[in-house]
């Protein structure tokens, strides 16, 4: 009896931070997503955002998202295989970890610094003999300064299902013959996939509704459904509008999380 006591009481906290900080916030956007500008209860909203200009901006909500994932896990994979293989693993996970916790908006301006039209960036450009150019506020530099910040994200996943892969399997596949290529493609990638699905999990879902870059960097060039919430509630007032579409947004984000999360808990692990 004493037990079940002691485990409600360790429950409670948990259960008032779920309800104060989840389950209310996503009722509070379900409500105002019923409300139109007028403050009456109406689905206009709804109608709205199934026009073909939300369609369209959700489009290329998930296309930048993409684009952000791809790009981070190209760079971030060989990453994680090359620090497995280091002496200084600690060292340089370190190293990759110390970057994400500077502030978002210092590193921001840190990059708007570096390329804009006198920036270091430039200055290189020039010193091979080529004029400057408009780095700001395009595609490139959003992409871009997007990738770098997501990076140690991608990485640490990947590294933890890299490091803790049995290598009896690595092995084996070499002496049955198997190329470094064959082996990577048949044994290492799908006995790290979890960890490839977590770091997809954990960027693209917040690639997904980034604002602040799209403002700072790419000068509103770039338009995401992070950005048209922020419109909707601190520029136009149509609270109703940003709900919804902060709505759908929390239903495409529990979609991929359901697309993404292992299937089984665990995995090969190294033999002890």
């Amino acid at each position: 009896m004493k037990r079940q006591s002691t485990n409600v009481l360790l429950i409670v906290p948990y259960s008032v931070w779920l309800i104060g900080f989840v389950i209310l916030p996503i009722g509070l956007i379900a409500y105002y997503s019923f409300i139109g500008i007028d403050q009456q209860w109406t689905l206009d909203n709804f109608a709205t955002f199934f026009t073909s200009t939300y369609f369209t901006l959700t489009l290329h909500s998930f296309w930048y998202a993409f684009l952000i994932t791809t790009f981070t896990l190209l760079f971030a994979y060989p990453t994680a295989y090359l620090i497995t293989k280091s002496k200084h693993k600690q060292l340089l996970l370190l190293l990759i970890i110390l970057p994400s916790w500077i502030n978002l908006l210092l590193k921001t301006y840190a990059f708007i610094g570096m390329m804009g039209l006198h920036g270091p960036m430039n200055a290189l450009i020039q010193a091979f003999g080529f004029p400057s150019q408009q780095i700001l506020f395009t595609d490139f530099s959003f992409i871009f300064v997007s990738v770098y910040i997501f990076i140690p994200f991608m990485i640490l996943p990947i590294f933890n299902a890299l490091d803790e892969l049995d290598r009896s399997y690595v092995d084996a596949a070499r002496d049955l013959g198997a190329t470094r290529w064959t082996t990577f493609r048949k044994v290492i990638f799908p006995l790290t996939i979890d960890g490839v699905k977590a770091g997809i999990q954990v960027v693209f879902i917040p690639a997904l509704s980034l604002f602040m870059i799209t403002r700072l960097i790419a000068g509103n060039k770039v338009i995401t459904l992070g950005t048209a919430i922020e419109q909707q509630f601190l520029v136009t007032q149509n609270w109703g509008m940003g709900s919804t579409i902060a709505l759908f947004l929390l239903i495409f984000m529990v979609i991929i999380m359901i697309f993404t999360t292992p299937r089984h808990k665990g995995g090969v692990t190294r033999g002890k």
